[in-house]
């Protein structure tokens, strides 16, 4: 991937990104935010795939702190969704001269888009594809979070993993963890941002999520102001694209082909 470069806190960070498919001066974009231990290449060919069913351009980063981008130091907190959504994907989008946008988000990214599309009022925004979000937290969610954990210490997780974060994939790791798991961060929730959004909505989520109920995507529907499409898929986990990519991809492309 080629080099992303932000100026954030005062001091400079480098995003790994990859772009596919026309550039923003010819099409619009869709800007893929990845899950809370996703990266670049944990999305496999999916934004490939779409931008060449769409038509449309392709941007693929990674968080701070994920795959190939630079680590940040100081602990997660609480809103660093928020940060993220309001402070960060600003910036990606200004830097990469995006004109037209939709928000492909998945878990953690999903409800990255959510803030972003709630409070910001970017005239940018086309639309959101959601896979997985998260708008509160939930106890099922918090066990699984606490059962990958062990998983990480005395299984092959952090061997799978190491192969997608490069720069230290136990400082990635733990600090999702721990943040998560962090008693301040039970009462987390946004809500306040659905009403606030103005672009056309679709949600893709697998029966079977182990981090997320429907309570999560009935949320969404009611908090909304805006057309909402659902789709939960069975036979499906947390990552709709992974667990049933033919239904998912074939959903993201006619959504976008309605905007």
């Amino acid at each position: 991937p080629l080099e992303l470069e932000l100026f954030v806190f005062y001091f400079e960070i480098r995003q790994a990104f990859e772009w596919h498919g026309p550039s923003p001066e010819q099409a619009p974009t869709l800007v893929f935010l990845h899950e809370g231990l996703g990266s670049v290449a944990l999305w496999r060919n999916v934004p490939a795939q779409l931008a060449a069913a769409t038509g449309w351009g392709a941007l693929v980063y990674s968080r701070a702190g994920y795959g190939d981008s630079d680590n940040v130091d100081s602990p997660r907190a609480v809103k660093f969704m928020h940060h993220e959504a309001l402070e960060i994907l600003p910036m990606v989008l200004d830097t990469m001269k995006i004109r037209e946008a939709v928000l492909v988000g998945h878990s953690d990214g999903g409800s990255i888009a959510l803030i972003h599309a709630g409070a910001s009022k970017d005239s940018r925004l086309r639309g959101l594809i959601l896979e997985a979000p998260h708008v509160f937290v939930e106890q099922s969610g918090i066990e699984s979070i606490r059962a990958i954990a062990e998983s990480y210490r005395s299984g092959n997780l952090r061997e799978r993993l190491a192969k997608y974060h490069k720069r230290d994939v136990d400082q990635t790791f733990w600090s999702w963890n721990d943040i998560w798991l962090a008693p301040e961060f039970q009462s987390w929730n946004i809500e306040e941002f659905l009403s606030g959004i103005d672009v056309p909505v679709l949600l893709i989520q697998g029966a079977d999520d182990e981090y997320g109920t429907l309570k999560q995507i009935r949320a969404i529907e009611k908090g909304c102001r805006v057309p909402v499409s659902s789709l939960v898929l069975e036979d499906c986990g947390h990552s709709p694209h992974v667990d049933q990519p033919t239904h998912t991809l074939s959903a993201m492309a006619s959504f976008i082909k309605t905007l």
